[in-house]
């Protein structure tokens, strides 16, 4: 009798292994890309969570698709080399560049363009250090934290400042060029800032400008955009504006974009966050009165018209 091929000493003889899975084949089609990488959520994403910003998303989107066609011809045996995804977000304040950043990570991780697909976040004070020696160790440090997803560096200017002869700015840019050439297969990264600057940046260091190869300009909002930005805010933390509160809000807006310092989305939360300080010590005041979820949920246009806005004052 001829032995099992596959036995355990004192058991019954043991089922032979299942036979590995088949890799899957290759994909031929741009709708076979997108099933497979699930990237198409996080652009529609994108859309759901931001107003307006239509040419910024049209941008991300043209990324997207050279990806994909990229990921097409390599299936088919034509050669590519890695694209250079570099990018560079010029704005005001609040106008979505880091909500961007963080899609244009998952975007790149789904497609396989990096390992991880995490977003780090940093500022000149994350990169420079304050005296000799500090600086390398500071720089190096962040970009091991950042491989495999998105650095993305805020006002990125202030690491070069040619005034001050004994600033360290210039080694971290050294570094960042260095790595932003020799592992840009494997990090992306993202500089931010306002126009002017970093064009006045990128002037200065013509190594960091051929390094970047997107530019992406980051519009203001109007009025109605804001609106609508203020309406999804005051949904997500279970709000709602009372009767003629939203046309409060309008006119705090109308006031609030004619003075200096305006920071578009960043201020229309701040804006609301006040606001939510008010009602609450509307509230407050009356210990006995039971309150309701109208009541605890409504913010009424008074609660807004004691902003400085309405009242003269200089401020919010």
């Amino acid at each position: 009798m001829n032995s099992p091929l596959y036995s355990i000493p004192g058991s019954a003889t043991a089922t032979p292994p299942p036979p590995a899975a088949e890799p899957a084949a290759p994909e031929r089609t741009v709708a076979e890309v997108l099933a497979r990488s699930q990237v198409e959520s996080v652009m529609d994403e994108l859309d759901r969570d931001l107003v307006g910003l239509a040419p910024v998303k049209q941008r991300i989107r043209d990324i997207a698709a050279l990806l994909v066609i990229d990921k097409l011809r390599l299936n088919v045996g034509l050669s590519a080399a890695t694209p250079s995804l570099h990018m560079c977000f010029t704005g005001n304040p609040g106008t979505g560049k880091t909500t961007v950043a963080m899609r244009m990570a998952q975007i790149l991780h789904r497609l396989g363009y990096v390992r991880k697909g995490h977003l780090v976040a940093v500022t000149r004070d994350d990169l420079v250090g304050q005296y000799i020696g500090h600086t390398a160790p500071k720089t190096r440090e962040v970009l091991k934290k950042a491989l495999g997803g998105v650095l993305f560096i805020d006002e990125a200017y202030y690491l070069y400042r040619p005034e001050n002869e004994r600033d360290y700015g210039q080694e971290a840019i050294e570094i960042l060029l260095q790595v932003m050439e020799n592992q840009r297969d494997d990090l992306v990264v993202i500089l931010a800032g306002y126009q002017d600057r970093m064009d006045t940046f990128f002037q200065s260091n013509p190594g960091m400008s051929s390094r970047i190869a997107h530019h992406l300009a980051f519009p203001d909002y109007s009025g109605a955009e804001l609106a609508q930005i203020a309406r999804r805010m005051l949904l997500d933390m279970n709000y709602r504006f009372g009767d003629g509160a939203a046309e409060t809000f309008d006119e705090y807006l109308r006031l609030r974009l004619a003075q200096p310092h305006f920071a578009n989305a960043r201020s229309v939360r701040n804006a609301l966050d006040r606001a939510r300080l008010r009602q609450a010590s509307r509230l407050f005041t009356d210990r006995d009165r039971v309150l309701g979820r109208d009541e605890l949920t409504t913010i009424e246009a008074a609660d807004l018209r004691a902003s400085r806005v309405f009242t003269g004052g200089a401020g919010r």
